[in-house]
């Protein structure tokens, strides 16, 4: 049996344009007030992160930063069951990472160590790369969905990637979750999974309109509930899918790519609900107003 999903989409959009707006203003105030939290790969400065045989408390870790002669409080210090991690705001030189390391397997002896290093040019260099990495794929979509579709589609569909990256990165700044390299991998991912999405409506609505009466706005409007209703099935299976594969690398996964999972839990289902109640009802807005016209000059000749 299958499930009728013939809803009033656009209706519900507006509910969703002031979300998305709070969203928005509250993750532009937090960027502007906080920033985000960088790893070390987009600040200067160097990572410890050791794998360990047994507890580490940060009470036994302080000692030994003090004793290299660091500010504490340059120090972030997180520990686990099997790993601890120290990042320095500052740059260790051989000397402090030699007795770091030599302190520290006092602790635990069988203690391994990977230590990654980033001056202040190279962090800057990747946090560029980042944003340029973002707005050339952006600009990419922008000109496919133009070509295959028209511009409005293309609007449409990259207000909504902006929407879906931008509230990621909110989430990110506001709850002060680290940003590093996977982060802007995850960014990548989601923006390509909800132009994915957002393309397959697209191009029902596309195939509906050849058979539909245009010639008010409410007839535009039921032609975009119409194809929601179609794809919605196919929306929310892929959504799914893709959601619980991310969920369990974030649960099950390593610490390395915890970051990256986390994104993708979040970018999946607002990827999902931007292409629904974002894109969909923002083409149906740029397109009314060419109805609207008409209208407006007959009356204006009369």
């Amino acid at each position: 049996m299958r499930f009728n999903w013939n809803f009033d989409y656009v209706k519900g959009s507006k509910i969703a344009y002031a979300f998305s707006i709070i969203l928005t203003i509250a993750g532009i105030i937090s960027i502007l007030a906080l920033g985000l939290n960088y790893a070390v790969d987009f600040r200067a400065g160097s990572n410890v992160d050791i794998t360990v045989s047994k507890a580490i408390t940060t009470e036994q870790i302080n000692p030994i930063v003090k004793d290299l002669g660091v500010d504490e409080g340059d120090v972030q210090i997180t520990t686990g069951a099997d790993r601890v991690n120290v990042r320095f705001s500052n740059e260790l030189d051989e000397n402090q990472e030699s007795k770091f390391k030599q302190e520290f397997t006092k602790l635990d002896p069988t203690a391994s160590y990977e230590v990654n290093t980033v001056d202040p040019e190279m962090a800057k260099e990747l946090e560029r790369n980042a944003i340029y990495a973002v707005l050339i794929a952006s600009i990419g979509i922008m000109i496919y969905v133009a070509i295959r579709f028209e511009w409005r589609f293309a609007v449409a569909a990259v207000v909504s990637l902006f929407h879906d990256a931008f509230v990621v990165i909110s989430v990110f700044s506001i709850f002060r979750l680290e940003v590093d390299l996977t982060f802007i991998t995850a960014v990548l991912t989601i923006v390509g999974f909800s132009i994915n999405d957002t393309i397959v409506i697209f191009d029902r609505i596309r195939e509906n309109m050849r058979f539909a009466k245009k010639n008010t706005k409410a007839d535009l409007r039921e032609v975009v509930n119409r194809s929601l209703a179609q794809t919605m099935t196919r929306s929310l299976n892929t959504t799914f899918t893709v959601f619980v594969a991310s969920l369990c690398l974030f649960i099950f996964g390593g610490e390395s790519i915890r970051m990256f999972s986390l994104a993708m839990v979040i970018g999946t289902l607002f990827g999902a609900y931007s292409s629904i109640y974002i894109a969909a009802p923002l083409w149906l807005a740029l397109k009314g107003k060419q109805t609207e016209k008409p209208k407006a000059a007959a009356k204006a000749s009369n």
